[in-house]
């Protein structure tokens, strides 16, 4: 998988981690809250005439303003279902009803998407809060894990993807055991013993790079890579000249098993569930690892905070943008009122609060709200324009625990050093950027 399709996949689970968020915090009045999934292959025709069927179920209801609400969700639904011809490729997720706001208003709320990957449940609940069950699924990791069983008797080469494990090939090898004949013969049948083996780790090689090589993009068709076996062939193939460098680079556990073979297939995959469990945590401290190692050796190919990364940005210095998942900080575009300029600021909840933000400091004129969103959103949106990958990441690690805290939850690796001391940000302003030159 490219860099670039990682990146958008991470965006996907992002945005439906988000949604969850968002959704198991709405509430409504009644059972007014309509939660409809359709998986892939299934009819709209079917949801239309279940809508229409729990219409007339509704309309019996004997509280009016109840029976208002549901009808008016089914009703919203079924709209919503006009746009689509055929339900598709990877499902339909709908959510439909009146939710009622922290300030006690009532606001109609309707969210229509087709997953990143198929969802695989059928879903239609009306109730008084969404139900997100299915949707935690699509969170659950795809990776594909690649796993070379290799012992004296011969090698097995498996992938693991969830919890569908596939062997892809398996062969035997006979190869001459040690024995004490004395004179030239012993030192012939070391040789001999000795080619054999190495010709034996040579193929093994090969047929690794032809399984796990992508040949259309030239990297790995695996996230990490297991290597077992009984005896020490599996030290010697991840340390020999031979094997594949972009193959060593993922490799992320080499483990002892008792047999070969699918007997050692499946232990090899017992013996590392917790490591591959942590596949993202290892990437997460890996990439956060890197960014410190940048300022660590000062070489300038770093920025962090908010104004810096966008200045960043801007002039397209950014290799790798760094950002916290749960970055609480909304972007505004600000009206000024006396000269009619927009400019664009960053405030986090509490610099929201301080009306002077809304000012422009040097005239005091107001700073009128023309847009806002969320931080992180925008990134996500814009990514692409400023060329660099996007990453998200957690503070579960305790790499992650002190980029998010000490460097503000935003910042990127840069492809070239960048003297951002020559900016003119204003410093008095609490950490807000603006980019309205």
């Amino acid at each position: 998988m490219s860099d670039s399709q990682e990146t958008d996949k991470n965006i996907e689970i992002w945005k439906i981690k988000n949604l969850i968020k968002e959704l198991e915090a709405a509430r409504g009045n009644g059972t007014s809250m309509i939660s409809l999934i359709l998986p892939p292959g299934d009819q709209i025709s079917r949801a239309n005439k279940m809508l229409g069927d729990e219409y007339g179920t509704a309309s019996n209801i004997k509280s009016r303003v109840n029976r208002q609400s549901v009808l008016g969700a089914i009703t919203s639904a079924q709209q919503r279902l006009k746009l689509y011809n055929k339900v598709p490729p990877n499902g339909l997720v709908l959510y439909t009803g009146t939710v009622v706001n922290e300030d006690g208003k009532e606001k109609k709320k309707t969210i229509d998407f087709e997953p990143f990957r198929p969802i695989n449940a059928s879903l239609y609940l009306c109730d008084n809060k969404f139900h997100t069950e299915a949707l935690n699924e699509l969170l659950e990791s795809d990776d594909k894990f690649g796993f070379i069983i290799m012992d004296g008797n011969g090698t097995l080469f498996g992938t693991l993807s969830g919890n569908a494990r596939e062997v892809l090939h398996k062969f035997s090898v006979d190869l001459p055991k040690k024995h004490g004949r004395g004179g030239q013969s012993a030192l012939r049948f070391a040789r001999l013993r000795m080619e054999k083996r190495h010709n034996y780790v040579r193929k093994t090689a090969e047929l690794a790079t032809q399984f796990y090589i992508n040949p259309a993009t030239s990297q790995p068709n695996v996230s990490g890579l297991i290597l077992a076996g009984s005896a020490d062939f599996k030290t010697e193939l991840s340390q020999s000249d031979m094997f594949d460098a972009r193959l060593q680079a993922k490799i992320l556990n080499v483990v002892d098993v008792s047999y070969g073979g699918e007997s050692g297939f499946n232990q090899a995959i017992d013996l590392s569930a917790e490591i591959l469990s942590n596949v993202k945590f290892i990437q997460e401290k890996c990439l956060i690892g890197k960014y410190f190692e940048e300022i660590s050796q000062d070489t300038g190919k770093y920025v962090f905070g908010v104004d810096d990364t966008l200045n960043a940005l801007d002039m397209g210095a950014v290799e790798t943008l760094i950002v916290w998942e749960n970055l609480d900080m909304n972007r505004y575009e600000l009206k000024n009122t006396a000269t009619g300029e927009i400019v664009v600021k960053h405030f986090n909840k509490e610099q929201e609060t301080n009306q002077n933000n809304f000012r422009d400091q040097a005239t005091s004129a107001e700073l009128e709200v023309q847009n806002k969103m969320p931080l992180l959103e925008w990134f996500a949106n814009e990514y692409r324009r400023f060329g660099c990958i996007l990453e998200f990441v957690t503070n579960k690690s305790q790499e992650g625990s002190q980029f998010c805290r000490g460097f503000g939850g935003v910042g990127g690796i840069l492809r070239y050093r960048v003297d951002l001391a020559s900016f003119d940000v204003d410093s008095d302003d609490g950490g807000v950027y603006d980019d309205s030159d």
